[in-house]
């Protein structure tokens, strides 16, 4: 990708006020640009108000109302199990151009300490959100105490329009963990979900099972679609699952889950166990998404028309001494910081990424690097015969591609989420 040394270089950054202007150390936002001769300066300092309208442009963009609540404030606690899967899947698994080369990186995959399958990496490729969901030790009325065999995850915050492609339990065995020494050969791990509870009785229903041995340690896989669909659809009957555990060769013997090493949510954050599900979005949510966004913009229309061009952040000054734009349509650098809009306790990765942008004339000759169609070659000559009634074609971008954005929905639930169109990858004549 060619991209033109004397570019545009916004971004929306925090930047630290003067200390003897200001009288405190209060920070600052303001426009950042390339001054085209290898250095990044700030453009202006803009307002509160301008700074909350970006950050509500992007929220929006993201397909969220206000940024995670629970998050403001507090480190990501990426290591605890649940984010680290979506983080490990984020470095490993993505492709950088998620648009032009498969989602899916086998080779990396090998690598992965969660040791991705062949039908993981498929979801993972078919999936336009990923979520990952923490234990809870939830309590449930009318039931006893059950130690290791009940797990509870909250999954209110799932869209019920979803496609669901797949969900798992991953549960960790850790052979330093196991708690009675004299177990030894092959065991069977079942999933139940739970289904109805009275007078301390519970009503089970087989999800699915798992075989292992003594000798095994690592990540342990299990299909528990059925029951996230359940809960999806009826949020009042989510009581859970139930984890069995016996010998392979003897289903009547039921033993505790730590005897076989099977950590619980109390054990290590990094092992502790979770539920993963993979979705594709249905037009249905992102058509809600852009109702809300274009409701909110025709809501602000008003104050949002006193600015004038010199204030608003979206537009660049005219009387500048930097050089903006280059002359022939080509791609400009634009590059967005997550970071420096102080989102960095709820957004994992990444930091920001390259948006890049499209800016310069169509001038007649359109020449083959400038990526004119036919339909721009065209007008161009009927511009040159009736400039006043025809204009010049204008600079777009012509190929796009996605970005992948890993962040906190709320303390313990993690979202890795696509999103298209995100990134210019070239420019034209359009």
């Amino acid at each position: 990708m060619s991209v033109s040394p004397i570019s545009i270089l916004l971004i929306f950054a925090t930047v630290l006020g003067d200390l003897a202007s200001i009288g405190s150390a209060e920070r600052m936002s303001g426009l950042y640009v390339d001054n085209g001769f290898d250095q990044t300066v700030v453009h202006r300092v803009v307002t509160h108000r301008e700074k909350r309208e970006v950050e509500h442009e992007i929220l929006n963009l993201l397909g969220l109302p206000d940024r995670p609540r629970n998050t403001i404030g507090k480190t990501p606690q990426v290591k605890r199990s649940a984010p680290k899967f979506l983080l490990d899947i984020y470095k490993n698994a993505l492709g950088e151009d998620e648009e032009e080369i498969p989602v899916v990186r086998s080779r990396k995959s090998n690598c992965s300490e969660f040791n991705l399958s062949g039908q993981d990496l498929k979801a993972i490729d078919q999936s336009d959100v990923i979520m990952s969901f923490a234990a809870h030790n939830h309590h449930v009325p009318g039931v006893r105490h059950e130690r290791g065999k009940r797990l509870w995850f909250d999954v209110s915050e799932v869209p019920p329009e979803e496609q669901i492609i797949g969900a798992e339990l991953r549960l960790y065995r850790s052979l330093n963990d196991v708690k009675n020494k004299r177990s030894h050969g092959s065991y069977t791990i079942t999933i139940y979900q739970v289904l109805k509870i009275e007078n301390g009785t519970r009503e089970l229903q087989y999800i699915d099972a798992v075989n292992t041995t003594t000798s095994k340690e690592g990540w342990l896989t299990l299909n528990v679609s059925e029951a996230l669909d359940h809960w999806i659809k009826f949020p009042d009957e989510n009581r859970g699952l139930y984890l069995s555990v016996h010998p392979a060769d003897r289903l009547v013997h039921e033993m505790r889950p730590e005897d076989v090493g099977i950590v619980g949510f109390r054990g290590d954050p990094d092992k502790q166990p979770f539920m993963v599900s993979y979705f594709k979005t249905s037009g249905v949510r992102e058509s809600k998404i852009r109702q809300k966004r274009d409701a909110r913009r025709k809501k602000k229309s008003e104050s949002t028309a006193n600015w004038d061009h010199k204030s608003n952040p979206y537009t660049l000054l005219e009387n500048s001494n930097v050089q903006y734009h280059s002359r022939t349509c080509k791609i400009q650098t634009l590059y967005v910081s997550f970071r420096d809009l102080q989102w960095q306790d709820w957004i994992i990765a990444p930091d920001g990424y390259d948006a890049y942008y499209c800016s310069g004339e169509c001038n007649f000759p359109l020449n083959a690097h400038m990526n004119a169609t036919n339909h721009a070659i065209v007008q161009t000559l009927v511009h040159l015969v009736s400039p006043g009634k025809v204009p010049k074609p204008c600079c777009a971008p012509t190929k796009l591609s996605a970005i992948s954005v890993l962040y906190f929905l709320d303390e313990s639930n993690v979202i890795l989420k696509k999103y298209k169109n995100m990134v210019v990858k070239s420019c034209g004549c359009h």
